[in-house]
């Protein structure tokens, strides 16, 4: 087993696919195959299951990989530290809802580390991508919310992919409506009181059921209905439309601006937000950091 190797098999789970690891690592893809075979053969266990569409990691293999990413990322540690040496881009992955303090805490970890290279991802995406995305091992960590009524599809989810949810914070839900809003004046708001405005949701594709929905009480029929992908729409309907959408209340001016407000909203639901990760694989140095940035920042 040697480190190249582990480089190896840490790209072809991030990609899904052999042909593309290929490319990233500038080798040819007989010979990325061959080493994979090699190293399978070493382990005794097949760290990926072949498909028409790619590769999938097998229980094993999900096992080996996050040891695999720890060792690379100590060893770059490592180089960097006393060797003096660039060595392999220390490598985090993050996939979230569409939350600004992940941003904000993403960022802080780039500032905290100020490694001289890395290779970092933070993507913003639907909820159901989201668990795939740790599931296939392409994020290291995932951030989503749970509420009385997702909390049990959400968790059947978690439990049929060996995935884990630990709490961090939990808030009850807020309105985000322009700070020129008709109703920013109020001291609370209600969802009846909001019913002539048109309603804000980031669309989830196929996966476009309340239990998916990034917005609590999205069960709840609203006349007006805009979906839309991403956080700079979201921002810039708020404004034009005097729209609202509702959410955890949790305004960073420095990425919102000051035009957009959050108030409370009249209701008795919560909304639990945590990050999910792979059972029984250790975070990196990137993650413990992320997930205690996260805490502090609330």
């Amino acid at each position: 087993m040697t480190l190249q190797q582990l480089r190896y098999m840490v790209t072809i789970a991030e990609k899904g696919n052999i042909s593309k690891a290929a490319q990233e690592l500038f080798v040819s893809q007989p010979s990325l195959t061959n080493s994979i075979k090699e190293l399978e053969n070493e382990l005794g266990f097949t760290v990926f299951e072949r498909t028409n569409k790619g590769v999938i990691v097998s229980a094993n293999g999900s096992d080996f990989l996050g040891y695999a990413r720890q060792v690379l990322q100590q060893y770059s540690l490592l180089e960097e530290r006393f060797l003096k040496q660039s060595g392999t881009s220390p490598r985090f992955s993050v996939s979230t809802q569409h939350y600004p303090f992940a941003v904000k805490a993403f960022v802080e970890v780039i500032k905290q580390f100020d490694a001289a290279h890395y290779d970092f991802m933070l993507r913003e995406t639907k909820t159901y991508e989201i668990i795939d995305d740790v599931n296939k091992m392409k994020s290291e960590i995932g951030i989503l919310y749970k509420s009385r009524a997702n909390e049990t599809i959400i968790d059947k989810l978690l439990k049929q992919y060996s995935l884990s949810f630990e709490a961090l914070f939990t808030l009850s839900p807020r309105v985000f409506i322009s700070s020129m809003h008709p109703l920013a004046g109020r001291e609370a708001l209600s969802l009846d009181e909001l019913s002539d405005y048109p309603y804000l949701s980031f669309d989830q594709g196929e996966h476009n059921s309340f239990y998916y929905s990034e917005e609590i009480l999205s069960e709840y029929i609203r006349p007006k209905n805009i979906k839309i992908s991403d956080r700079a729409t979201l921002s810039n309907l708020l404004i034009g439309l005097d729209g609202y959408t509702v959410g955890t209340g949790i305004v960073n001016e420095e990425l919102n601006g000051k035009n957009i407000i959050s108030k409370p909203l009249i209701s008795d639901e919560e909304i639990k937000i945590g990050i999910i990760t792979r059972n029984n694989v250790r975070l990196s140095v990137y993650a413990k950091t992320y997930t205690e940035i996260l805490r502090s920042l609330i």
